[in-house]
């Protein structure tokens, strides 16, 4: 009886110890389970961007999202960040320029993205030896090239051959802009629902590539000064010409345009020649344009947009070269050295960055009119930063220099970013086909405009306030009255659409291209004519 119990007791343990060791076995394999989940969640948010890079080479080309990475990031985004720094230094330190005139020569090496049209125009309408992208990225990298060759290897040169080559530098980078502005435009007309999308990818691409150049920008011009990093910039024109040579693009095989038409021997002989048959065929191709452009600018639905982003740029004073050399004075200002404006940057950069995929991944779908308003709400409120700065109102809480700043530099980044994007999303929508790259440019040009008024403009206020390399009394004033313009836009937010900012903006009539026209009546008519055959056909045998 005794033994009986006992072997009943050993099973009862034997049993409580099996449901204990498949308690701890399914405890083990639940928390394997959620590491798993946790390292397959992390490896998911990490493999997400190659998924989406990807997605966008497969649905338009690889050399095409390659070009845009070394135009916006490398180009534009490494190259730009490296040129900023060092010409900052390059007209403080080696030129000896006055903040205010530093503001005016900035105005002029822009002049090349003001003429954005002129680029667009070539683009599309005249293509050399067949291509209309990749020649205008092939001279884009060469005269980047020559011009920062010729501005780093003359130690004395004279301002005004100084400011020659750093617009020829700004050319260069111009052209290979419009030219992939239009790559960019083209494809959002092909895949409307990816058109957010790119802007996200030229946002990204360009801030990466600036957080890049300003993390090193302040070292690089300690070590080999401002011209040595102006030597530094061939590489990214180098790659700019490398775009040109790999780019898929399709070449054209047939350049009758209008009342001309040729036969292959011909085409072949103005697809590679000056011929006058092929310049008349570009006048008129010119005129058309002119014409298209004129006809969309009239649309409400476009100059209304057009004119608030030139106002909203133009009426937000630059006054950043006032700023500059307060950043670096060493009696009134924080006297921060090279690479402390260049890390100050880099952190602009992510905040710029932090808007992008911000706008990406939430704001994308917002109205442009909603997320216009708060945008340039809040960039007129973080503009307060600079003037508590100036007025050393951070000391007084208890905030040193550099990190205040630091807070600036990345807040006002990323609402001028969030406030950027949608203003270019709406741009790229607002081109027909057959001249994107064209209108694009124009729209780009506009903007460009509004930035260089809004730079002399702020030159002339710094003039006028006596804002000089010794004397910074009155950069507070400068400060005030750009913080209290910034709030002006907010009245012409009427101007811009409410609408669905992933739908087609422009009628489908004006979305047709001529070439499209045409085809479409020759093919009506080709209709009618078969029609005809067969009554005719018809009536016979009726006969």
């Amino acid at each position: 009886m005794l033994e009986e119990e006992k072997e009943q007791v050993n099973v009862k343990l034997a049993s409580d110890d099996d449901d204990i060791d498949n308690d701890e076995v399914l405890e083990l394999h639940g928390n394997e389970g959620k590491s798993a989940a946790a390292a397959a969640g992390s490896f998911a948010f990490l493999w997400a961007p190659v998924l989406w890079f990807k997605m966008l080479s497969n649905e338009m080309h690889w050399t095409f999202v390659m070009g845009v990475v070394f135009v916006y990031g490398i180009s534009q985004g490494l190259g730009g960040a490296l040129s900023r720094v060092s010409t900052e230094y390059y007209m403080k330190d080696v030129q000896k320029v006055q903040p205010s005139e530093a503001q005016i020569y900035s105005g002029i090496t822009s002049i090349p993205w003001i003429v954005k049209p002129i680029w667009g125009l070539l683009t599309d309408l005249l293509p050399l030896f067949g291509y209309h992208r990749r020649p205008y990225f092939l001279l884009a990298g060469l005269i980047g090239v020559v011009s920062m060759l010729v501005i780093s290897s003359n130690k004395e040169l004279h301002l005004a051959l100084a400011i020659l080559s750093l617009t020829a530098g700004s050319a260069g980078v111009a052209i290979a802009d419009v030219t992939i502005d239009a790559c960019v435009a083209q494809n959002s007309n092909s895949h409307p629902a990816l058109a957010s999308d790119l802007q996200s990818l030229c946002a990204l691409s360009s801030s990466f590539g600036a957080l890049i150049g300003f993390s090193v920008s302040g070292i690089f011009v300690h070590l080999i000064g401002p011209q040595g990093v102006y030597g530094l910039l061939t590489i990214p024109a180098v790659l700019v010409f490398i775009v040109g040579l790999v780019l898929n693009e399709s070449r054209a095989s047939n350049f009758s345009y209008g009342e001309v038409h040729l036969n292959p021997a011909q085409t072949r002989l103005c697809l590679n020649s000056f011929s006058p048959v092929l310049m008349t065929q570009v006048n008129q191709k010119f005129l058309d344009a002119c014409k298209a452009m004129w006809t969309t600018l009239q649309c409400p639905e476009v100059w209304r947009p057009c004119l608030f982003m030139y106002l909203s740029l133009a009426i937000s004073l630059n006054i950043h070269e006032g700023l500059f050399y307060w950043y670096t004075d060493s009696k009134d200002g924080p006297s921060f050295s090279k690479e402390a404006v260049g890390y100050i940057f880099s952190i602009g950069s992510v905040g710029a960055l932090l808007g992008a995929i911000l706008y990406q991944n939430v704001l994308k779908d917002c109205p442009f009119r909603d997320l216009l308003f708060w945008t340039q709400l809040l960039y007129a409120l973080s503009g307060m930063l600079d003037f508590m700065l100036v007025l050393r109102l951070n000391l007084d809480l208890g905030i040193p220099d550099y990190f205040f700043v630091v807070i600036d530099a990345s807040v006002s980044q990323m609402i001028n970013r969030l406030k950027w994007m949608p203003l270019l999303v709406l741009s790229s929508k607002l081109c027909p086909r057959g001249i994107e790259g064209t209108f694009f440019a124009l729209l780009m040009s506009i903007d460009n405009i509004g930035s260089l008024s809004s730079s002399w403009l702020g030159g002339l206020l710094l003039h006028i306030l006596n804002v000089t390399r010794k004397r910074f009394h009155n950069l507070w004033l400068a400060i005030l009255i750009r913080n209290i313009l910034r709030l002006s836009p907010l009245c012409l937010l009427y101007l811009i659409p409410r609408g669905d900012p992933n739908a087609s903006i422009l009628a489908s009539e004006m979305l047709s291209t001529k070439e499209e026209e045409e085809e479409e009546d020759s093919e009506a008519q080709e209709r009618e004519k078969n029609i005809e055959l067969v009554s005719l056909v018809n009536s016979v045998g009726h006969r």
